[in-house]
């Protein structure tokens, strides 16, 4: 499922950048496949729960496994998002502001974070829990940075009420979309931090 999550946010910012609406669509209309994926995989936990009864620490991986299955379920949801942003662009803005960089980081915490689920990675996990504060300080400047530009832009008498439109509905987008490269990082701490809890029963991680 992981996987499969992953490929369609690596498709969101590709679609992003290269403006492909086509790419973009299937994105959408492939949400569905992972919604599956997820009630397959959220039955396979009620079905363990309810046959085996199981204790202690094959409880806690039942438990840790369907609330990371939840977060890639999310994710998946932000990747289509993704798409969604890349229908409505009008034009690219905002050449400084590297959303394909902050893509490409929180992609990365997720696969760690997944490795560490796959291989009961303790250290892992802390470190992914101290790498979101990087993401979370790159995602507030980006913000900071469309935010400044817009209050500095000057919107002339001449500029038609479609024209500030645009570049209103233009700079909602970016800010939406850094925000949700934001929130698959805090989904990727979810993940480490049930990892965690699995493996040494700590929910230091867990908030």
């Amino acid at each position: 499922m992981s996987e499969v999550v992953l490929d369609r946010v690596r498709q969101g910012l590709e679609a992003l950048q290269t403006k492909d609406e086509q790419l973009a669509q299937q994105i959408i209309d492939g949400d569905g496949e992972i919604n599956q994926l997820y009630l397959d995989l959220e039955q396979d936990c009620v079905d363990l729960l309810a046959l085996q009864q199981p204790v202690a620490g094959d409880l806690r991986f039942i438990a840790a496994s369907f609330k990371i299955i939840t977060d890639l379920e999310r994710i998946a949801d932000l990747a289509t998002n993704l798409g969604e942003y890349t229908l409505e662009a009008d034009r690219e803005m905002y050449p400084e502001v590297d959303v394909q960089a902050i893509g490409d980081a929180v992609v990365e915490m997720v696969e760690e974070s997944m490795d560490a689920y796959a291989e009961e990675d303790i250290d892992t996990c802390f470190a992914i829990a101290e790498q979101d504060d990087e993401i979370d300080a790159l995602c507030s400047n980006a913000s900071d940075a469309v935010v400044r530009d817009l209050i500095e832009r000057e919107i002339d008498s001449d500029s038609s009420e479609s024209e500030i439109e645009r570049l209103m509905a233009d700079v909602s987008r970016l800010l939406l979309t850094i925000r949700d490269l934001e929130r698959i990082g805090d989904h990727a701490v979810n993940i480490a931090a049930r990892t965690l809890y699995m493996v040494e029963n700590d929910d230091e991680l867990i908030y």
